[in-house]
């Protein structure tokens, strides 16, 4: 999740709906400019004992950060806590119980960021060595209770906690309990992103299918393979789910603002802190009628700040985010990006992919994303064609073939398909990264969940 720096005190008052759509049409580029932004959580445990650092422990979660700025990563605080990093490789942020982000910087091809993660991923092990800290890629920690885990020193966290229960069964999981990998992709025009938006929206069932990666729930199975993605739909109704209307004829920049006017608040940063707004309707805050800021209407930053707080499968900002796949190792952190780049960033694979789905009603689509966390690749098809291995296998030709004609080639002079090819092998196995860790615990691990542990990076 974002981190504020600054109020904002000189951003013009909002007062037209040209104002809410600038942050998507400003986000237009050309294709030449088109970039890659891929962002991943990892759990952090004490190696010694297995449980989660607190923030202000010897070597905890401050010290780790505070470390890292040996690799030349600045400190960025709030309220005199350091709650992220920032530096040429994007940032590092913290999620609610410490769990550590990379938002990698905006890249221009796949080897860039499979090297990015690389650095990323060397540095916090050399952090961890000298902290007696383990970083975990799984979607969910296996073992660990709400209670047992700490809550990170940020202000837009302590109001999401409160307000999560009143809308929500699932919502502190979530926050607490949860990583994902997500991918940040560029368009060119309003139609360019109309159709990227619903293609990644159809097809994000088959990316939690893909990486389902969290089987185990306070470690036993918990009967689900992506128990994150069931997750979220038990989270907040108002901000999450499969979107209808970007389907429907005439979607654009404006119906997303006016999607986004009735998401309701969370917060309002002013003067370095935040304010608590949470399900207050930003819509009263354009009338000047927020009961928490009376008389004061939004700037552009809180407008910014509202585009961060909706949850979707797929989300617009400046760019569209690709939000389905749980948290992974090194090899799916770089497979993430090369799937959705291959099919959004040539024009031929995307209309290819789009021609695979645009048939599906919204009952169709609605049942991929409720059979996809308990059932991945087994998940059934609309209109009886196959399973969800059977699409895999399709779309990741396509691609593949999108991947070949970028023909974006390293110092080597391979193209960027090789990034595939972990999730060939799952697709032709038919077999989950949560099923392959579920038959080991049933089997060599003899129901010890601690063994997890021992898939650190």
């Amino acid at each position: 999740m974002s981190t504020r720096e600054a109020s904002g005190d000189h951003d013009p008052i909002i007062e037209s709906i040209d104002q809410l759509v600038a942050p998507m049409l400003g986000g237009e580029k050309p294709k030449g400019d088109w970039r890659i932004g891929t962002e991943h959580e990892k759990l952090v445990y004490k190696r010694d004992d297995l449980r989660a650092p607190s923030y202000d422990e010897p070597c905890g979660i401050r010290d780790m950060l505070m470390e890292m700025r040996d690799y030349g990563w600045e400190p960025v605080e709030e309220n005199g806590n350091v709650i992220a990093l920032k530096g040429e490789d994007g940032a590092v942020s913290l999620e609610p119980a410490g769990q550590l982000e990379l938002s990698g910087a905006p890249l221009t091809n796949l080897h860039q960021t499979c090297a990015e993660t690389g650095r990323h991923l060397e540095q916090v092990k050399q952090v961890g060595e000298r902290c007696g800290v383990g970083f975990l890629g799984l979607g969910m920690w296996a073992d660990k209770t709400r209670e047992e885990l700490p809550v990170m020193p940020k202000g837009r966290y302590g109001i999401m906690m409160r307000h999560m229960p009143k809308v929500g069964n699932l919502g502190l999981d979530m926050m607490l309990r949860t990583c994902t990998i997500q991918v940040n992709l560029d368009y060119s025009s309003e139609a360019d992103m109309a159709q990227k938006f619903r293609t990644g929206l159809a097809l994000q069932p088959l990316a939690t299918a893909l990486f389902a990666n969290s089987p185990f729930t306070e470690g036993k199975p918990n009967g689900y393979l992506s128990y994150r993605s069931h997750i979220w739909s038990d989270t907040d109704p108002h901000r999450t789910g499969m979107l209808p209307f970007v389907f429907e004829d005439g979607f654009g920049y404006e119906r997303w603002a006016e999607y986004m006017l009735d998401v309701p608040m969370y917060f309002v940063f002013r003067d370095g802190q935040y304010i608590d707004a949470a399900g207050q309707s930003f819509r009263d805050f354009l009338d000047g009628k927020l009961p928490a800021l009376p008389g004061e209407r939004p700037t552009q930053s809180d407008w910014w700040d509202h585009l961060s707080t909706a949850f979707p499968e797929v989300r617009l900002k400046s760019f569209l985010e690709m939000r389905g796949a749980d948290g992974g190792p090194w090899s799916r952190i770089c497979a993430l990006p090369a799937f959705w780049v291959g099919l959004l960033y040539d024009q031929g694979a995307l209309d290819a992919a789009w021609d695979l789905v645009k048939d599906w009603s919204m009952e169709e689509r609605a049942a991929l994303r409720d059979g996809a966390p308990k059932l991945a690749l087994d998940t059934p098809l609309p209109g009886g064609k196959g399973t969800m291995q059977d699409l895999g296998r399709d779309v990741l030709a396509i691609a593949r073939q999108g991947l070949k004609s970028r023909a974006a080639l390293n110092s080597s002079g391979d193209n960027e398909t090789g990034f595939l090819e972990t999730l060939d092998e799952i697709v032709a196995s038919g077999k989950v990264p949560a099923q392959r860790l579920l038959d080991l615990y049933h089997g060599e691990w003899k129901g010890d969940i601690t063994r997890v542990y021992e898939h650190s990076f």
